[in-house]
């Protein structure tokens, strides 16, 4: 998969993950997103809000989201809010980075799936 074929996934996930969570659209973040697969790993700035997705370090990020390439390519296709939080969940999303963030947007994640029970 190309570098501009990721660009558009990252792109339309992080707008998915924003029609589901509406309350998190308009917060200014950079994360480091970071997908692993043999060999390198590339490392994916993503602006918010936008988001502006591109190929570069990130050096300033709050986040950093890190998850297997192949796990990726699969929830990019249709996964929605549950299905990330069940991955997080799982395991097989991992989010680091500072803690406050990590905390407002778990609550924030928390109330709407609580909205959407």
């Amino acid at each position: 998969m190309s570098a501009s074929d990721t660009r558009v996934l990252l792109e339309q996930t992080i707008r998915r993950f924003g029609e589901d969570v509406p309350a998190l659209k308009p917060l200014q973040l950079v994360m480091r997103v970071q997908l692993q697969a043999r060999g390198a790993a590339p490392i994916w700035r993503v602006d918010l809000p936008g988001p502006k997705v591109s190929q570069a370090s990130a050096g300033d990020a709050r986040l950093e989201v890190t998850m297997q390439r192949t796990f990726f390519n699969e929830m990019a296709k249709d996964a929605r809010l549950e299905d990330w939080a069940e991955a997080y969940e799982d395991g097989h999303v991992k989010v680091t980075g500072d803690s406050a963030v990590i905390k407002l947007i778990g609550n924030v994640i928390d109330r709407q799936r609580a909205r959407t029970a």
